[in-house]
C-alpha cells in the first residue's frame, strides 16, 4: 500500500526513494577511491575490479528495507544493527572471493581496513539524512491523500487505526459511510459517520477524496459490486479490504495463481526460500548433534538393553506434516512399548518407567534418536511437537483449529516447551494452551526464532521439573 501511494503521488519521493536504495554502492565505492587518495595508493585494476564487485553486491546485500512499514522511517536503532550485520556479511563475501582468486595480498591492508571501518560509519550518517529527508517529504501536507471507508466493522476500524497511527503512509481518513444509524453502530466519538453506502460517490466527487477503502464483509459482494459502479465516475483510487479479522490467519498473504489475486489465509510457513533455509538448518545442526553425541548415544543404547528386557529403540505412530503418519524414534525408558488406540500418558512416578528410563526422561536424552528422524526429513528440529495417533485422533475433536498445527513438520523441540507447555496434559486446558503456542510459532516463524528455541531448550534441559 505504501510504495503504491507513495511513488503514484510525487516524483521527488520516487527520486529521494531511488537515491536511498543506490547510496550504499556510492558511499561504499567514494569511500574506498577517497582511502586509497589518502594513503597515496593508485586505485589501478585491482581497486577497478573490487569496485565492480561492490557496485553488483552492495545493492543485494545493503539493501535498505523500503517496504510497506517504512522502517527506516522510524528513527530506530535496528535499522543500524542490522546495516553493520550486514556489511559485515559483504566483508565476508569478499573476503571469501579475495581467497578463491588469491588476489587478496594484491591490496594494501592498511587502505582495505581504514576502509572497513569507514564505509559503515559512512553509511549510517548517509542513510541518517536520506530517511530525514525521506520523512518530511512524506508528512509534507501537501502528499498526504484523503480516503473514506465503506463499511464500519473491525477491518475498516483497524485500518482506520493503523493509518492514524502512521503519517508516513500519507493518508487521512476523512470518515466511514454505512447504511446503519450512528446508535445502532454504536461509534465512538472520533468516528466520523459521513452518510449512508448510497451517498459515497457523490461526496467522493464534491470533496476530491482519492482513496476509497470498501470494508465491507465477504457475504455483501452484490453490494461491492453496487458502488464499484457507482464510483466509476470518479478518478479515486478503490482498494477492497476483506473482512477477514473473524478468521485465525496462519502466514496470510496475498498472491496471484496466472493473474488471478488470491490471499492465503492459511499457509505454511516454508513456502520458497523459507523451505530451504529451514530444511538445510535442520540437515547441518542435526547431523553435527549426532556426530558429536555419537559415544552418548551408544552409551545409552547399551544401558538401556542392559537395564531391561526390550529393545533399544521404541517406535510409535505419529502424525507429521499434513497429518501423514511417521514412525517416532526414541531410546525405551519404560516397561511397555504402547501404540494403540488407547495410550495412557506419562505421570509423575510412573511405575512403567524402567530406572534408567527416568534418568533419560529427566534430561531428554530418550528424545535423541529423533536426530535420525530430523535427517530423514520426517521431523524437524523445531516444530510442534509430535502427539501419539490416538491422542490426536481424541483432542482433534475438541479443539478447534488442532490439525492447523501440521502445516509444518513436527519437532523435537517447540515453542509451546520452551514457555512452559511441557510434559503432561491432565486436562483439556493444558492441551489448547500448548495449541495455542504451536500456532503462534506458525504465524511467526523465522530462522533467528528457531535458534533461540533451540538455545532456551538447551537450559531448559538442566532446570525444568516437568520433565518425568
Amino acid at each position: 500500500m505504501a510504495e503504491s501511494v507513495l511513488f503514484n503521488r510525487s516524483l521527488t519521493i520516487a527520486l529521494a526513494m531511488l537515491l536511498h536504495a543506490t547510496a550504499p554502492a556510492f558511499v561504499s565505492i567514494g569511500v574506498l577511491y577517497g582511502v586509497t587518495r589518502l594513503y597515496a595508493v593508485p586505485f589501478d585494476t585491482e581497486y577497478l575490479m573490487m569496485a565492480v564487485l561492490l557496485a553488483i553486491l552492495t545493492p543485494v546485500v545493503l539493501q535498505p528495507q523500503l517496504n510497506n512499514s517504512l522502517t527506516l522511517l522510524a528513527r530506530q536503532w535496528p535499522a543500524v544493527a542490522r546495516l553493520v550485520s550486514r556489511w559485515v556479511l559483504l566483508l565476508a563475501i569478499l573476503l571469501g572471493i579475495g581467497y578463491l582468486t588469491k588476489m587478496s595480498a594484491e591490496f594494501s591492508r592498511r587502505v582495505v581496513l581504514t576502509w572497513a571501518v569507514a564505509t559503515p560509519a559512512t553509511l549510517i550518517l548517509v542513510s541518517w539524512a536520506l530517511s530525514e529527508l525521506l520523512r518530511r517529504l512524506m508528512l509534507a501536507p501537501s502528499n498526504v491523500r484523503s480516503a473514506v471507508i465503506a463499511g464500519y466493522n473491525q477491518a475498516s476500524l483497524a485500518l482506520a487505526d493503523r493509518l492514524a497511527k502512521k503519517p508516513e503512509l500519507c493518508l487521512s481518513v476523512a470518515g466511514f459511510f454505512d447504511d446503519r444509524s450512528v446508535e445502532r453502530l454504536g461509534l465512538p466519538e472520533e468516528a466520523n459517520l459521513l452518510g449512508g453506502l448510497s451517498e459515497l460517490a457523490s461526496y467522493v466527487k464534491g470533496h476530491r477524496v482519492e482513496v476509497i477503502f470498501i470494508a465491507l464483509p465477504m457475504r455483501h459482494v452484490q453490494r461491492v459490486l453496487d458502488l464499484l459502479d457507482e464510483t466509476r465516475d470518479t478518478t479515486a483510487s478503490i482498494y477492497y479490504v476483506p473482512d477477514i479479522f473473524v478468521f485465525d490467519l496462519i502466514q496470510s498473504r496475498t498472491s496471484e495463481i496466472s493473474g488471478i489475486p488470491v490471499v492465503a489465509m492459511c499457509e505454511t510457513p516454508f513456502f520458497g526460500y523459507r523451505g530451504v533455509v529451514k530444511r538445510l538448518m535442520d540437515i547441518v545442526i542435526s547431523a553435527v548433534t549426532l556426530i558429536l553425541l555419537s559415544p552418548l548415544l551408544l552409551l545409552v543404547a547399551l544401558l538401556v538393553k542392559l537395564g531391561s528386557s526390550g529393545p533399544v529403540l521404541f517406535k510409535q505412530r505419529r502424525y507429521g506434516l499434513d497429518g501423514r503418519e511417521i514412525l517416532v524414534y526414541k531410546f525405551r525408558t519404560m516397561t511397555v512399548a504402547e501404540d494403540g488406540a488407547q495410550i495412557r500418558q506419562a505421570t509423575r512416578d510412573d511405575d512403567r518407567v524402567t530406572p534408567i528410563g527416568g534418568l533419560l526422561r529427566r534430561f531428554s536424552i530418550d528424545e535423541l534418536p529423533q536426530l535420525f528422524n530430523v535427517l530423514q526429513g520426517s521431523m524437524s528440529l523445531v516444530g510442534p511437537r509430535p502427539h501419539a495417533v490416538a491422542h490426536n485422533e481424541e483432542y482433534r475433536k475438541l479443539i478447534k483449529g488442532y490439525m492447523i498445527r501440521h502445516k509444518v513438520l513436527p519437532g523435537m523441540t517447540g515453542l509451546a516447551q520452551v514457555s512452559g507447555c511441557r510434559g503432561e496434559t491432565s486436562r483439556l486446558e493444558d492441551m489448547q494452551a500448548r495449541i495455542e503456542y504451536d500456532l503462534d510459532y506458525l504465524r511467526r516463524w523465522s530462522p533467528m526464532l528457531d535458534l533461540k528455541i533451540l538455545t532456551q531448550t538447551a537450559l531448559l534441559l538442566m532446570f525444568d521439573r516437568k520433565a518425568y
